[in-house]
């Protein structure tokens, strides 16, 4: 999954898929611990999707904190 396709989602979505992968990354690093996975190269994939969706919801929150600063500090100067 890429930077730009997580952009295109919306909040809920991503907190969605944000769980869904965390669920698969504990169900096959207990399965790793088991037996032999046949793609383990799958941890990282989903590790890294994980935090490429935690960065994009970061990115989403310092915005909406950025227009509420830039809202108080018009509300200032117009008065």
């Amino acid at each position: 999954m890429k930077a730009a396709e997580i952009r295109n989602m919306t909040k809920e979505e991503m907190l969605k898929k944000l769980e869904e992968l965390q669920d698969e990354l504990l169900r096959l690093k207990i399965r790793h611990e088991t037996e032999e996975l046949p793609n383990p190269l799958r941890l990282r994939t989903i590790r890294r999707d994980i935090a490429r969706i935690k960065t994009v919801l970061r990115e989403l929150e310092l915005k909406e904190i950025a227009n509420k600063k830039d809202q108080k500090t018009s509300k200032s100067k117009n008065k």
